[in-house]
């Protein structure tokens, strides 16, 4: 197991971890019902906290930011010279936890996506996991919750009894929604990005040589032109930039900027 604490990356703070010591600690606070918050960030997540101050905030609140992207843990070793030597990918995460929650008797549940997405992830979990209990599911919305739409939401988990939750939002909705939601619920929410529609087979993966090698931002880029341009064209250089002034001793402030309202996507 690998813990080596949280490390700046323009002013976001993200663990220096492995798979096993996030599966570790979030079995723990399932096992006690115990409020954490996790999420697994690439370059647009960390780019997400430096450039939004309030969100930045939210970031450095949870108990858990594990680099999700090669670049992230690329930017981890060169800075601090940490020597890690996997990511930890989301959608691996996901699945590495349902095993433990299979074997544990934890039942987990779903929020975010759509029904038809949710639908063939708990089709393909159960074929993996057939004693893995899922105690629940639900689409996003697509919008805002309301404050009584989000006390329903909290008490269907609850009522669900749900040791752990799956939030596949998007970045940045579902970090948000995990910090809005982490102490109400009291059970440990991590946030797994694109890991339902990947999991359940209907958004396609990279394959594996540009996983290991940074590049599935390319494979993405030529799936989603239209819609992730600015995110890849623009983002990625400026994260290159701006990492590599940090590598040469420019400094980023870590306390961002605490939200003066709830954004509570659903």
């Amino acid at each position: 197991m690998i813990d080596g604490g949280k490390k700046n990356i323009l002013g976001v703070l993200v663990d220096v971890v492995d798979y096993e010591t996030v599966v570790q600690r979030v079995l723990v606070a399932g096992r006690r019902r115990h409020p954490i918050a996790v999420t697994a960030l690439a370059v647009h997540g960390v780019m997400t906290g430096y450039l939004d101050p309030e969100h930045k905030y939210r970031l450095n609140n949870f108990d858990l930011v594990v680099p999700d992207g090669q670049p992230v843990r690329w930017a981890l070793n060169w800075i601090y010279k940490v020597d890690l030597r996997e990511r930890v990918y989301g959608p691996n995460l996901m699945v590495r936890i349902c095993a433990e929650a299979e074997r544990e008797k934890l039942p987990v549940y779903f929020y975010g996506s759509t029904n038809r997405v949710i639908s063939k992830l708990k089709a393909r979990l159960k074929e993996k996991f057939p004693r893995l209990e899922v105690a629940g599911s639900e689409p996003s919305l697509f919008r805002p919750l309301t404050d009584d739409e989000k006390r329903q939401v909290t008490a269907r988990i609850h009522g669900s009894g749900a040791a752990l939750v799956f939030v596949g939002l998007g970045c940045p909705r579902q970090e948000v929604w995990a910090y809005e939601f982490r102490v109400g619920l009291s059970l440990p929410v991590i946030s797994v990005g694109a890991a339902f529609p990947y999991y359940a087979g209907i958004l396609a993966q990279a394959p594996l040589w540009m996983q290991r090698h940074g590049l599935e931002w390319v494979f993405r880029f030529s799936a989603e032109p239209r819609r992730l341009w600015r995110r890849y064209l623009l983002l990625n250089p400026l994260y290159l930039v701006l990492v590599s002034l940090q590598a040469m001793g420019f400094e980023f402030g870590s306390r961002g900027s605490k939200p003066e309202r709830e954004l509570m996507y659903g």
